[in-house]
């Protein structure tokens, strides 16, 4: 007498093929069912507080918009407006053999990324600077680093 080929893992993924394809078809059974809607009824209108409804907007409630009113990008800086070039901080960390080092801002406390390359005189850890700011590949570097008493 032989035995049957069918193990049981074989059958229990076979339950579960079945079971999948009888749920596909109660879903799809399921969609027919369903009423019909029209085109009408699919669609949604955004109201003036951009939320989605499903009643037209009121046209009464419609602003116009001139395209030479649209900014893009940053908005220009007004004329009397200073911009704050040198900034003070203490330098954090520094290694002379590696020529890199971090500088503390005083009044953010934001860490700047400063080269040997960038300081004006030899500076140290501990060190009270003034610098400016530069944007790097990598963010905003430190340059023009010089000692500073604050």
């Amino acid at each position: 007498m032989a035995k049957s080929q069918e193990t049981y893992n074989k059958k229990e993924k076979e339950k579960k093929r079945l079971k999948k394809r009888q749920e596909k078809e109660k879903k799809r059974e399921e969609r027919k069912a369903a009423p019909k809607r029209t085109a009408e009824e699919m669609i949604s209108y955004v109201d003036e507080n951009g939320q989605l409804t499903d009643t037209p907007p009121d046209p009464s409630k419609k602003i116009v918009i001139e395209a030479e009113d649209i900014e893009i990008g940053v908005p220009k800086r007004p004329e009397g407006e200073e911009v704050i070039s040198t900034r003070f901080g203490r330098v954090d960390f520094f290694n002379d053999s590696k020529g890199y080092g971090f500088i503390k801002e005083k009044d953010t406390n934001e860490k700047f990324f400063v080269h040997i390359n960038g300081t004006v005189e030899d500076i140290a850890e501990g060190d009270k600077v003034s610098f400016e700011l530069e944007k790097g590949p990598k963010g905003l570097n430190a340059i023009d680093v010089k000692k500073a008493s604050f």
